[in-house]
């Protein structure tokens, strides 16, 4: 059968003198087409898919944005683009239309939801459980065609049976939004969020938001503060924070004693700005990847404090199942991030020419695909 999908394509072109470039260095001039695919015959490991609600990521922004002076893409997050392009797309939900010969944990009419991290299972990492660091990991949507499309087909292995939690299309539209908010959940794990904690959270896009909603409603900081130049983005962040800035605002009345720092934005200066007020054993998450460099000045005030910097990726090692059971009983609505829906592959191709709008007018948005009886 054939498949409409939403593919990027661009110019392999590593950047003289780097010898591991990442792809912000080896990538220009991305094209974003919709294309038609044929899906062969069904991998024993794979389940077809029909999508109803894809989630734009900002990774998969950047992958479409370029540097005006040079062409390269904006995303440093590790994508292997060939010359038949990449079906982009790693955060949604859709129903299972066929199920391979080697999978029995789910059967045709089931709806799920995608991880997004293809892990080997056999590494020493993951040998160890710490599946979010597997050395052979391979990302949907950027090193493996992804879910952008109509149906597709995708590793077995990824996905969650959600059947029993979906009654309307609010639930259809706050699952397919799990991705996210679990890689906001292991980055408050990372960094060990606990009550009494004062939190700033740089940036209010929707993990920056799922950040905030997660340590005020379940990990019980007693202060938490989002800090974004967007205007809209903060005027919609407000509901799930203590405190909302602009990012001179922030550093003009910035708290002295901050127990956690969660790194949205991709704006690394932020971090050496605001180091000298992290607490004795603070801890500081980084998530948002923009291929610069942390630059610290405060060396001495790390060492005295015994303040921790952590890298935090993924959404692995049980935080699916935690985002869920959380919605299931009420506690998380993840729906309320939800600020646009594309229609289709038209609605997102008319998005492509105005992609600023998913910044500045937005939080999360969503494409639809179909509707849950199938209907597209």
């Amino acid at each position: 059968m054939e498949s409409e999908m939403i593919v990027i394509h661009a110019e392999n072109a590593p950047m003289p003198g780097i010898s591991k470039p990442g792809p912000h260095q080896r990538y220009r001039h991305p094209v974003i087409s919709v294309e038609k695919r044929r899906l062969g015959a069904l991998h024993a490991d794979e389940i077809r898919v029909q999508m109803i609600y894809a989630g734009l990521c900002g990774t998969d922004v950047h992958l479409m944005e370029s540097d005006p002076q040079t062409g390269y893409i904006r995303s440093s997050a590790p994508a292997n683009i060939p010359e038949t392009g990449r079906v982009i797309g790693h955060e949604g939900i859709g129903k299972v239309l066929a199920v391979g010969k080697n999978v029995r944990h789910l059967s045709e009419g089931a709806v799920v939801t995608f991880e997004s991290i293809i892990v080997c299972h056999y590494c020493d990492v993951c040998r160890k459980g710490q599946f979010n660091q597997c050395r052979n990991a391979k990302l949907l949507g950027l090193e493996k065609d992804g879910i952008f499309g109509k149906v597709v087909d995708v590793p077995a292995m990824l996905a969650h049976d959600v059947t029993p939690i979906i009654q309307t299309d609010q639930d259809l539209q706050a699952i397919a939004c799990v991705e996210p908010a679990g890689v906001a959940y292991v980055a408050c794990r990372n960094t060990r969020v606990t009550g009494g904690d004062v939190v700033v959270i740089f940036g209010g896009g929707p993990i920056g938001v799922f950040a905030a909603m997660l340590c005020k409603t379940i990990f019980g900081a007693s202060s938490v503060s989002i800090v974004e130049p967007v205007s809209f983005r903060r005027s919609f962040a407000a509901q799930w924070a203590d405190h909302v800035y602009d990012v001179e605002a922030f550093f003009a009345n910035m708290p002295e004693c901050i127990d956690v720092v969660i790194e949205a934005s991709g704006d690394l200066q932020n971090i050496n700005r605001i180091f000298r007020n992290v607490n004795a054993n603070g801890r500081i998450a980084l998530l948002a990847r923009s291929g610069t460099s942390l630059v610290l000045d405060a060396m001495d005030h790390m060492i005295t404090n015994a303040i921790s910097i952590i890298g935090s990726r993924g959404h692995l090692c049980g935080a699916f199942n935690d985002i869920i059971s959380l919605y299931k009983q009420g506690r998380l609505p993840l729906h309320q991030v939800v600020t646009h829906i594309l229609d289709g592959t038209d609605g997102f191709m008319r998005l492509v020419g105005a992609i600023d709008s998913v910044l500045y007018e937005n939080c999360k948005v969503l494409i639809r695909f179909a509707s849950a009886n199938g209907r597209s």
